[in-house]
This record gives C-alpha cells, sequence and structure tokens, in this order.
C-alpha cells in the first residue's frame, strides 16, 4: 500500500469514528463520506460500492460489513 492510499484510508476511518452520527444508514454513510475531500473519488466510490446496504450501530459494524464484502 503507497503512503497517498495509507492517509486516504486513516482519512476515512478516522471519519467514520468521529464524523457520522450512529445509527446510520449506508446512505447516511456515503453522503458524509462524500464530502471528505482529501480522500481520492476512487476510494469514495469503492466504499460505496462494497458496503452493504443497511443500518449501521457503529464504526466497528461499518469495517466489519466492508470486510466481509471482499
Amino acid at each position: 500500500m503507497q503512503r497517498s492510499e495509507q492517509s486516504g484510508m486513516k482519512t476515512g476511518l478516522e471519519h467514520l469514528k468521529n464524523h457520522v452520527e450512529y445509527p446510520a444508514t449506508k446512505s447516511d454513510i456515503v453522503t458524509a463520506c462524500n464530502n471528505l475531500s482529501d480522500v481520492p473519488q476512487a476510494d469514495k466510490d469503492w466504499f460505496e460500492k462494497n458496503l452493504p446496504d443497511r443500518t449501521y450501530k457503529n464504526a466497528e459494524e461499518v469495517l466489519t460489513a466492508v470486510i466481509e464484502s471482499i
């Protein structure tokens, strides 16, 4: 993983943990993530494609769901 990819991933994870109000639907999370200017569009697109459509209680559920979907 290249440094810029690590930086984008770290930013995204911090955003999920600290800036998304839970419970949150996939739509809520994707909308919040699309407002991040420091995450590449390709990463946002990948995340939206791989995040299952449901409601999440917390950031850990989001991360687990994405990992299980790939």
